[in-house]
């Protein structure tokens, strides 16, 4: 991923390093977030950190592009199955992508206010790291508008248009993971949440029956 250096050793990887930046840059936004803020979060120097990246930008960057991967990872295999609607289908994307913005908080989060990457593109990795980022949304948001479209086929879903009905949809959700505690929900909280907002969309985008 961006930035990474390709040396090795003993103690906290990547991956540990990205859990801890991605609580940092939830806490106090990219600005504030510093890789000994970082470093302190994941209980090691700061040498560690720059072990495996060499800019706070890296780090950034590669928990954004985590948080997209992973939300496209989890919604892919329910898009392609094929034995159920697609009203089904996309209430079980939906209900996927509410979880992971509560159960992984800090990756979403990051991602949704990805805004800062903008402004992030400092060199060409960065520059390539942008723009893969943007064609993971891209891809995460056709998936969506997919299946909207096969629904409204379907007769299923009102006449609409699939790209457009999926951005205040993927909205909404995006947005649990800016009001949502993680310390204070639970399992139970989880799936009342989610199933809430997956028959809020799914039922929003419903043929009227008369």
């Amino acid at each position: 991923m961006t930035g990474r250096t390709s040396r090795s050793g003993t103690g906290p990887g990547p991956r540990e390093i990205l859990e801890a930046a991605a609580i940092a840059f939830t806490r106090t936004g990219y600005e504030a977030t510093t890789i000994d803020g970082i470093a302190e979060l994941l209980g090691a120097t700061k040498g560690r950190v720059y072990h495996y990246y060499r800019t706070k930008a890296d780090i950034f960057l590669d928990v954004v592009q985590t948080g997209m991967e992973e939300m496209i990872a989890g919604v892919a295999p329910i898009a392609a199955t094929a034995d159920i609607s697609s009203a089904d289908r996309l209430w079980r994307m939906v209900h996927h992508h509410a979880g992971l913005m509560m159960t992984r908080n800090s990756f979403q989060r990051v991602a949704v206010q990805a805004v800062e990457m903008h402004r992030l593109q400092e060199n060409q990795a960065h520059r390539e790291a942008y723009q893969k980022v943007i064609a993971l949304r891209d891809e995460y948001e056709q998936m969506f508008a997919d299946v909207i479209d096969e629904g409204k086929r379907e007769g299923l879903f009102r006449d609409v248009d699939p790209r457009l009905a999926t951005k205040p949809a993927l909205g909404a959700l995006n947005w649990i993971s800016l009001w949502y505690d993680p310390e204070r929900g639970d399992y139970a909280t989880v799936q009342r949440v989610a199933n809430e907002y997956a028959d809020f969309i799914v039922n929003g985008l419903r043929r009227s029956r008369t």
